[in-house]
């Protein structure tokens, strides 16, 4: 067969085989449009049920998202109630005075401070809206850098009084010495012979101190102090006359009584200070010489007792003054380190001296003195304070005091010597109330020189 023949043999068979596909095209396409029903381009039944079903669980899950929205909103309000009710507790209760004491609560103790894992500060408390404030940052009010509060054991508080209000202070303080001295008045032959007198005396003294004390806050940093007491003073002598060949003791008694040297004091807090940061408050203390002085009462000696045996040489009535006008200036720190307070003070007094000074002797008269200058002294003291309890507190500490020798004329005055006085001091406060706080505080002497005992009790009163 030739090729030409071959070609058309193919050439039919394609168009044979294209003629019968769009046959059966056709014929499928009209079947598919005879089966068709009349709502063509419709979804199946099935996936619109389904579509149906998650459309319903949509509406469940709003409508248990609006129920926690609600339960959500009903939890804060809660938490709000719960929160105040949370701080009227801790008023109730005196946490924040707690607070207060041990330097732990920000708004009442300064900044910086956190005794307590809740501060009862105002500005914490959640409203959903709120900033809540780190831990440690100090408010801007100037009333809430007031250095903490602690057991005093000082007659200089730490803590000073708010603007605009005063503190009334009664308090009593009572105080006992005694002293053995044995004086030899001669020479010695041989070391167990005395040729000359032996006066041997034990001198017991008591004071009963009432003092009422005003301070009022002239401004968050400034204080004024006024203090008036009433002294009771008693002094027994136990000693043997001289001159004389009796075994038998004599006791020698005098007391007195009236009003003190009155004091003012003002008080000014140099720095606002925090956790681990101190403190300072500088004071200037004035005190007259309105109460009785040694120097007007009457003394049992018929000339100097130095230069003649005869008398006691002894006050006949105990004086309730010093005699001199005294300035001292002081500085009082307090450290907060949670849960104590490190405290202290460093003051240096300053005693004027008196001139044309006379004293009355017992038969005698006027004894002109002179000139007479009181050694100064130089005070400096140290404890820590720890609060029990929400109510009750304790403070440690030692007092330390150097006093100069007393001049008569620009001479030392015989027997006078540099005195060191040192003492163990501990204290107590309990509150009784938002206002009033009961202290105790109980000095012991640490020398031979500084009184047995030494008892305060304190009972502030703000207003």
């Amino acid at each position: 067969m030739e090729p030409k023949s071959w070609r058309h043999l193919c050439s039919a068979g394609c168009a044979g085989l294209l003629l019968l596909a769009g046959v059966a095209s056709g014929q499928e396409s009209a079947t598919q449009q005879a089966s068709t029903p009349a709502g063509a381009g419709q979804l199946p039944a099935n996936l619109s049920k389904k579509l149906a079903e998650q459309s319903e669980q949509l509406d469940v899950m709003r409508s248990q998202i609006d129920a926690y929205a609600a339960q959500l909103d009903a939890m804060k309000r809660k938490l709000v109630d719960q929160e105040a009710d949370y701080r009227a507790l801790r008023r109730a209760v005196g946490l924040d005075v707690l607070d207060r004491e041990r330097a732990g609560n920000i708004k009442e103790a300064g900044p910086g401070a956190s005794a307590l894992p809740m501060p009862a500060d105002d500005s914490l408390a959640f409203d959903g809206q709120s900033e809540v404030k780190p831990v440690g940052q100090a408010p801007a009010s100037a009333q809430d850098q007031r250095p903490p509060a602690v057991a005093p054991i000082s007659d200089q508080p730490g803590v000073l009084t708010p603007r605009g209000k005063f503190v009334l202070e009664p308090s009593y303080q009572f105080g006992y010495s005694s002293v053995d001295r044995v004086n030899l008045i001669g020479y010695t032959v041989i070391p167990a012979i005395l040729i000359g007198l032996i006066d041997a005396r034990q001198v017991r003294n008591t004071t009963q101190t009432a003092t009422l004390a005003v301070r009022y806050g002239l401004t968050n940093r400034w204080e004024l102090e006024l203090r008036a007491p009433y002294v009771y003073a008693n002094s027994e002598t136990t000693s043997r006359e001289i001159f004389t060949g009796t075994a038998q003791d004599k006791v020698f008694t005098t007391s007195g009584h009236g009003i003190g040297d009155v004091e003012a004091t003002v008080r000014y807090q140099f720095n606002d200070g925090g956790a681990d940061s101190a403190y300072y408050v500088g004071w200037l203390r004035f005190k007259s010489r309105t109460g009785k002085d040694p120097f007007e009462v009457v003394t049992d000696c018929v000339t100097r007792c130095v230069q003649n045996a005869t008398g006691t040489g002894l006050p006949l009535q105990q004086p309730v003054g010093s005699g001199f006008y005294s300035l001292q200036p002081g500085l009082t720190w307090l450290l907060p380190s949670d849960p104590v307070v490190i405290f202290g003070n460093l003051s240096y007094l300053h005693n004027f001296p008196r001139r044309g000074v006379s004293r009355t002797v017992l038969l005698a008269g006027k004894e002109y003195l002179g000139k007479v200058s009181v050694g100064d002294v130089v005070d400096a003291s140290i404890g820590v304070g720890l609060a029990l309890n929400d109510k009750a507190s304790i403070s440690f500490g030692y007092d330390q005091s150097f006093i100069g020798i007393t001049r008569q004329n620009n001479r030392t005055v015989p027997g006078s010597a540099k005195t060191v006085l040192g003492t163990f001091l501990i204290g107590g406060a309990y509150r009784l109330s938002d206002r009033r706080t009961l202290n105790f505080t109980l000095g012991v002497g640490a020398t031979r020189d500084t009184p047995d005992v030494n008892m305060t009790v304190r009972l502030p009163t703000t207003y």
